[in-house]
């Protein structure tokens, strides 16, 4: 986290300047403790506590957890992995530098509330995510995972938000974006093994196609890494999720936010989805319990507690059209 070792009182500071921003506001719940609390110039607030008392909850559907696969059910528990790298709103520390809270740890709990388990949250790097899936040691990967044609070969998919991404700069920065052709020679940092990457690279095939220089493709791994670079002016720009850009540059004050797209280019609007291992029996039910999320509302009060009711999707859907497959 860019933020996750500097102390509480810092962290919050930075916490009430990136809750300034109206994006990251609407519907967000807070806590009587003080410590843990970020209140806004208009009485909105935010929760850093570690309980996380304004969680949105769901009662168990019997339904919908009888169909969940016979060793889950037995076993009582949804293991569930995510990137410890993502950022706020996202994924990111409570008050006790320790605690993981954020959109995609509530989505993950209120699944696992619909299907009648208890949530076992996990953490690994954005690659060890998929090994862990893989491997069979956790039962789903919730952590701003887009759906991809790649993936699908391997994965499954439901669908729970819009996935669009940022391009960030130095907030004095005075280059023009028009197109994927601005960044011709440019130095852009990104996450190694993301859809962004893919992005960044089928662009960069583009533009060499078209005899314009290449995109300097910078890899990062940590989000202090890569913010460090903007601040200093290493990288002309840094592509990633929308969401922790609109955070960041709000926080920090020293970017600004260039361009968004759809995480899937210009091809599609690209979803956020929650990942399993293909045809493992759990997909099924987690799209259940995520379609009666919307259908009874703490779909919509989970997405405004985190401001990001602009990525809303109207239904969850099962492996649906994603990021298209790199062209051999």
């Amino acid at each position: 986290m860019f933020f996750a070792r500097n102390g509480r009182r810092g962290r919050v500071r930075a916490l009430a300047a990136a809750l300034l921003t109206v994006t990251l506001l609407a519907g967000a719940c807070g806590t009587d403790d003080p410590e843990n609390e970020v209140r806004t110039a208009d009485g909105q607030s935010f929760d850093l506590s570690p309980e996380q008392p304004g969680r949105v909850h769901a009662d168990k559907v019997d339904a919908i957890a009888a169909k969940v696969p016979q060793a889950v059910r037995h076993r009582g528990t949804l293991i569930v992995t995510g990137s410890a790298t993502t950022g706020p709103p996202l994924r990111f520390t409570a008050s006790d530098d320790r605690t993981y809270i954020g959109s995609e740890v509530d989505f993950a709990a209120l699944i696992a509330e619909i299907l009648g388990l208890r949530l076992e949250l996990r953490s690994a790097d954005w690659a060890q995510n998929f090994v862990a899936v893989d491997s069979g040691a956790v039962d789903a990967f919730v952590s701003n995972v887009t759906v991809t044609e790649e993936r699908k070969e391997k994965y499954d998919f439901a669908t729970y938000r819009l996935d669009n991404v940022a391009l960030e700069v130095p907030k004095d920065s005075n280059w023009e974006y028009k197109d994927r052709k601005s960044l011709a020679g440019k130095r852009i940092g990104v996450g190694s093994g993301t859809n962004q990457e893919q992005l960044l690279v089928h662009w960069n095939e583009l533009n060499a196609a078209e005899g314009l220089p290449k995109i300097d493709i910078a890899y990062y791994q940590q989000t202090t890494d890569y913010y460090l670079a903007l601040s200093s002016h290493r990288i002309d720009g840094f592509l990633g999720p929308n969401p922790v850009a609109v955070y960041h540059s709000a926080t920090a004050g020293q970017t600004k936010i260039l361009t968004t797209y759809s995480g899937a280019g210009d091809a599609l609007q690209a979803e956020i989805a929650v990942l399993t291992r293909k045809d493992n029996g759990l997909i099924g039910p987690v799209h259940e319990a995520l379609q009666y999320a919307v259908e009874h509302g703490a779909y919509q009060k989970l997405l405004a507690r985190w401001g990001l009711q602009g990525e809303a999707v109207r239904a969850s859907q099962i492996n649906p059209p994603g990021l298209p497959k790199k062209q051999p």
